[in-house]
């Protein structure tokens, strides 16, 4: 007698991106996408037109998931959404629609944790990585080092004080003038720069814990004062800028990260978020490793940025265990672990 298969649908919908998924027994499917250019001209997500797109996106991009997949709705298993964290309206949109769906189609809803979720993309495709590990887990919302012990026991060594590596990088692509999200023009135009052509300062925080308003304060000043003498200035040097700010950025995440590793004896080291797509991150990651003799896991980029196969591999692990969500669950903008 043969054992059916459970399939997990995926939904994300915690900023710009409308993401859904199938996850087959452990195994991802497909992963759909849709993104959301409208924001460009606005340099930064506007959540009230985030919204409204995730409602316009998430009808078409569940149906081809499942054509992809090529099965109906009555193959369904169950439903993984993102609980948060995110923009409130846009977590609506998507915990809404998959209430919704669960109830019609009488299956459970799971809950995912979308740091969770990124962290345990990394298990979407092997090699994965053994318990322990840390995970350095870096976007445009958070910056966590965490220590994980089991697929839903991790603990927070160290996190952000203020802003994001992630808006760190977009926050200094924009003071450049280039456009929306500005991280991947930093690290494009950082490619064929001088990583030591300019210095900026690297911040000073306790313990394990980030800050990178100042350095975004600094970075502004030393283009504000630049300009003045030098109007062309940013064109000029805008590859050894971007590769400058890269290379501060980069540094200063990977000094903690040592330090966790060497402090806890661990040298199972993952990254994990959008900022892991960073061919920087990525290079330095690598370097370090043959230092500190480090065994290191990345996402394949597809799964860095917001994506649903992230929360459809999460709700599988959830779904063997049994832990179920309820009608009642309510979507929380702000969330650890």
């Amino acid at each position: 007698m043969s054992i059916p298969s459970n399939y997990i649908l995926g939904i994300e919908s915690s900023c710009d991106d409308t993401g859904a998924s199938i996850c087959k027994d452990g195994k991802i499917i497909c992963n759909i996408v849709a993104n959301q250019s409208i924001h460009k001209k606005y340099g930064g997500v506007v959540p009230e037109l985030a919204s409204r797109a995730h409602q316009q996106n998430i009808i078409p991009v569940v149906l081809e998931s499942l054509e992809l997949a090529g099965i109906g709705l009555d193959s369904l298993s169950a439903i993984a959404v993102t609980k948060g964290p995110g923009l409130m309206g846009a977590l609506m949109v998507g915990t809404s629609f998959s209430k919704s769906l669960s109830l019609a189609l009488n299956i459970p809803i799971i809950e995912v944790n979308h740091l969770q979720g990124h962290i345990l993309s990394l298990f979407i495709e092997p090699p994965y990585p053994r318990f322990p590990f840390i995970c350095l887990l870096v976007s445009g919302g958070h910056t966590l080092l965490v220590l994980v012990k089991d697929y839903f026991d991790m603990e927070i060594l160290g996190r952000t004080t203020d802003d994001a590596a992630g808006e760190a990088f977009d926050k200094t692509a924009k003071i450049l003038g280039l456009s929306y999200p500005g991280g991947i023009w930093i690290d494009r135009y950082a490619q064929k720069g001088n990583p030591k052509a300019f210095q900026f300062p690297e911040p000073r925080v306790p313990g394990l814990d980030y800050s990178f308003s100042g350095l975004k304060t600094a970075f502004l000043y030393f283009i504000e004062n630049q300009v003045k003498v030098n109007p062309n200035f940013i064109q000029e040097n805008l590859e050894d800028i971007a590769a400058s700010i890269q290379y501060r950025i980069v540094h200063y995440l990977m000094k903690n990260l040592i330090t966790a590793s060497r402090n806890y004896g661990i040298r199972e080291i993952a990254l994990a978020g959008g900022v892991s797509a960073n061919s920087g991150l990525r290079y330095s990651l690598e370097e370090t490793a043959k230092k500190e003799n480090w065994n290191t896991y990345m996402p394949a980029f597809q799964y860095c940025t917001d994506n649903a196969a992230m929360i459809s591999i999460t709700g599988y692990y959830k779904f063997i265990r049994g832990e179920f969500a309820d009608q009642e669950l309510v979507p929380q903008a702000r969330m650890d672990f």
